[in-house]
């Protein structure tokens, strides 16, 4: 065992477990510190004690890392020996194109695999205010339902106005409830995901007379109450349902509900008007998630306006959805690159305080965190990697990346966040690339560029 003093952790989500994985897989020892599992003490999200619980949806996102630039993500954090992306691979359930897992399944595995790790410690405890002094070294990983006693310290010390918006949480269903009589099974354009099915998704589809009975009663039900929090604005990336139907009546014709790259193999000459799409939610294949469908219409109302959904009026609801507060920091004005609070460098942050969205850019963030962390604790100089990776541009966005004057806003992984390149006109082969591909192209190179950078960067460091 090292005698090296160990560094904190706070919050044992998917930010704080990554961290923690990170600093012990560098020798170093790591006490986590979770409220979760303390008597009296709860999140208004989490139903489980477990360590990096999925709240929202089961999805990772796209598993392209050629294409997608949340595929790369994934790519460099697997050669990174992400913890979060080990556990998901292990316990994926099929989605398409993407990499979604079994939600209870891989929680266990990564607290089984942090419980059994030598240099880690897990306390179940909440940290009400700030890190006592003598911790030197502390990542605060709480996310967005950080304890509201250790909020208001952060708040105090930084000087700042929280910035704060509401993520929504989709419904599932009981797959033995689904009408498989006018529900079918296929991705879209029938693309594969890393576990091989092409038919991951349930789609249900709906004609121009459902479709509009259905967006009224969604701008019609009836909503959930917020009070104080009610003027506080949604991230795009996780809009509920209605309110994406309040903003225009084919809104969700062109998102979520979005009909092409499907046929319906009873009908395959008619080409339905929308398309609600069910995604598996655990390893049985006994639950599903409503895509897209993050709501605040109350409970009541939910069940009575999902069941118009052809295939879907049987619906029976292992889950409704709902609403919980998220709370980050403004990130450029307070941290530095090794994500550390420039008043107070003992404190690093990371995950969704910090302005990313999204699971794997949370998880990331922890996992840069972590390094960083332990590679100070060990007396050697990292920086974060170039932006040219999307591990650095997540980095450089949170730290000053964002559009100078503008108000920074939380931001998931995209291409746009990495120094640009000249789409290619001729391929490897020195064959013309049509037009129409050369965006794919492009991205192709990005990602290429960006491993190879990520590569020199884990071997430097």
């Amino acid at each position: 065992m090292t005698d090296l003093s160990p560094i904190h952790v706070i919050g044992g989500g998917l930010a704080g477990s990554e961290a923690a994985w990170q600093i012990a897989s560098a020798g170093v020892p790591v006490v986590l510190h979770e409220m979760r599992g303390v008597p009296g003490v709860k999140t208004d999200a989490h139903h489980t004690d477990g360590l990096a619980e999925l709240v929202c949806s089961n999805s990772f996102r796209s598993d392209d890392w050629e294409h997608n630039a949340v595929g790369l993500l994934h790519a460099e954090m697997r050669a990174l020996g992400s913890i979060i992306m080990s556990c998901g691979d292990a316990h994926q359930v099929p989605a398409g194109g993407a990499l979604a897992v079994d939600r209870d399944g891989f929680s266990q595995a990564v607290t089984a695999k942090l419980e059994a790790h030598p240099l880690v410690t897990i306390q179940r405890e909440e940290i009400a205010g700030l890190p006592p002094e003598e911790w030197d070294s502390v990542i605060v990983a709480t996310g967005p339902l950080t304890s509201p006693a250790l909020a208001e310290a952060i708040l105090k010390l930084t000087g700042e106005e929280s910035l704060s918006f509401f993520d929504a949480i989709a419904p599932i269903v009981h797959a033995e409830s689904i009408d498989f009589d006018i529900a079918w099974r296929q991705s879209r354009y029938d693309k594969e995901g890393p576990g091989g099915d092409a038919a991951a998704y349930v789609n249900c589809p709906m004609n121009k007379e459902q479709y509009e009975a259905f967006v009224d009663a969604l701008i019609d039900g009836p909503k959930a109450e917020f009070k104080e929090w009610e003027n506080v604005p949604y991230f795009d990336g996780c809009l509920p349902i209605e309110v994406m139907a309040e903003r225009g009546r084919e809104t969700l014709r062109h998102g979520p509900m979005k009909p092409v790259g499907l046929t319906n193999p009873r009908d395959p000459l008619v080409k339905a008007h929308a398309i609600v799409q069910l995604r598996q939610d655990n390893a049985l294949g006994t639950l599903f998630n409503i895509v897209g469908f993050q709501t605040k219409l109350k409970h009541g109302a939910q069940a009575e306006t999902f069941r118009m959904i052809p295939g879907l009026q049987n619906a029976q609801f292992a889950r409704l959805g709902g609403l919980h507060r998220n709370t980050y920091l403004n990130s450029p004005q307070l941290l530095d690159r090794q994500l550390r609070m420039k008043s107070m460098p003992r404190l690093r942050f990371a995950g969704q305080v910090t302005g990313v969205e999204g699971y794997v850019e949370s998880a990331a963030t922890g996992l840069l965190a972590g390094r960083l962390a332990a590679a100070e604790r060990l007396g050697k100089s990292l920086d974060a990697p170039e932006a040219h990776t999307a591990l650095g541009a997540l980095v450089e966005h949170i730290t000053g990346g964002h559009l100078a004057g503008s108000k920074f806003q939380p931001m998931n992984i995209n291409y746009g966040l990495l120094p640009p390149l000249e789409a290619p006109k001729i391929d490897e082969a020195g064959v013309k690339i049509p037009m129409k591909e050369r965006g794919r192209a492009k991205k192709r190179l990005m990602s290429i560029r960006a491993l190879r950078a990520l590569e020199a960067w884990r071997d430097a460091a």
